[in-house]
């Protein structure tokens, strides 16, 4: 029995939908921001989208170019695969410079584990402060009816994470550490851990 549920949590989970926060007439962050969120979470999301496929997920963007999705729609998206994963792409942002480091939200306790391992392997792979997993009611987490993370990939007030986030390398290298807790090379089909 125990192998029976561990395949059927290995396979039931074949589509990431993945959202990159703000676009359009939203830029995120705060006003006054040089960096624009938006375009730095629709890259690394755009950088996830073939590692995930070439990995054999099936994945679903919220957008793929640089429009406004509102909220309700993003989670409606996400809903219609109850055999999905829902992966939120965000940069922070504070109005204090020296604020600085990577942190991930989930809200449903089958969030967690999935929320815990995605955030090992960022912050395993990103050069930046370890600011912890949390828990939060955000409307995108909490009204979704599949496991859903929100990653926020470092300050873009920040300087020297805002330096970062402006290269391609390092933008590819959270999209592949993003994507490391789904891809098990060692067995197909791939699966992100969610026990």
């Amino acid at each position: 029995m125990a192998l029976a549920s561990t395949a059927s949590a290995q396979t039931r989970f074949t589509t990431i939908v993945i959202d990159p926060g703000h676009g359009g007439f939203d830029h995120g962050g705060i006003p006054g921001q040089r960096v624009l969120e938006k375009n730095m979470n629709l890259d690394v999301a755009l950088r996830l989208k073939p590692i995930l496929e070439k990995a054999g997920y099936r994945v679903v963007m919220t957008r793929t170019t640089d429009i406004f999705v509102p909220l309700g729609s993003r989670v409606a998206i996400a809903n219609s695969y109850p055999n999905g994963i829902f992966l939120c792409i965000h940069f922070n942002s504070a109005s204090r410079s020296g604020a600085s480091g990577i942190e991930t939200y989930f809200y449903s306790t089958e969030s967690a584990p999935l929320a815990a391992s995605i955030h090992s392997a960022v912050v395993g792979g990103a050069p930046s402060e370890n600011r912890g997993v949390r828990r939060r009611g955000y409307f995108v987490l909490r009204r979704t009816t599949i496991p859903a993370v929100l990653v926020e990939c470092g300050f873009l007030t920040n300087p020297t994470e805002a330096e970062f986030a402006q290269t391609t390398a390092y933008r590819q290298k959270l999209a592949q550490e993003i994507a490391r807790p789904g891809i098990n090379s060692a067995s197909s089909p791939p699966s992100y851990r969610l026990k």
